[in-house]
């Protein structure tokens, strides 16, 4: 063969051989992406858990001082059960999945908000040193809940950005990478609840 094939070849190797190892690095970089999403969407339900397990507590505490209360009890109860009960498989984090998981915590939420209006009747509850702990202990979380979904929606973003940009698409698509749901505001939270403890 001539010098020319050789170095004809020479370059085809080379070219397959960097085509290769870039599609293999690029793999790599999305399955190191894809294991961050997951080990956030870890630390989404672990705070979510936490929340979860003040309540047994909180709502003891609360009948303590009014157990006549037992509707609004008994739902913040069952909204915790229907929380606990709703997981989602890291590696199916889609749209559908993301939104039920959504919907039964939103339930929680509200039914706490709900215990708490009714808290507002018991001054003596308010000032109760082990609800306070529990109060703070729930705000606190709350407030994690918040840092560990942006956290989430931050590295879910990243992920799906770096799977839809061309050429890595196209290693993408060969290895079944699909982009991940976001966490995304309940409808009506962008306006703030309004509540009015006046006695009419």
């Amino acid at each position: 063969m001539s010098k020319t094939a050789w170095i004809v070849i020479g370059v085809i190797v080379l070219a397959l051989f960097l085509g290769i190892s870039w599609g293999i690095k690029t793999g790599n970089n999305m399955v190191s992406m894809e294991e961050g999403v997951s080990s956030s969407w870890s630390q989404v339900e672990n705070v979510y858990q936490r929340r979860a397990d003040l309540i047994p507590n909180l709502v003891s505490t609360v009948k303590g001082y009014a157990a006549h209360e037992s509707e609004t009890l008994t739902a913040v109860v069952e909204a915790r059960a229907k929380a606990t009960s709703v997981t989602v498989d890291p590696t199916k984090l889609n749209a559908a999945s993301i939104q039920q998981f959504q919907q039964a915590q939103g339930g929680l939420s509200s039914a706490l908000s709900r215990l708490m209006v009714v808290v507002e009747k018991y001054p003596d509850l308010k000032a109760n040193e082990n609800f306070l702990n529990l109060q703070a202990q729930l705000e606190g979380t709350e407030n994690r809940i918040t840092v560990e979904r942006q956290k989430f929606n931050l590295s879910a973003q990243a992920f799906n950005t770096y799977i839809r940009l061309f050429p890595q698409n196209i290693i993408a698509s060969m290895r079944n990478f699909e982009k991940k749901a976001y966490f995304e505001a309940e409808k009506g939270s962008e306006k703030a609840p309004k509540v009015d403890f006046s006695k009419k």
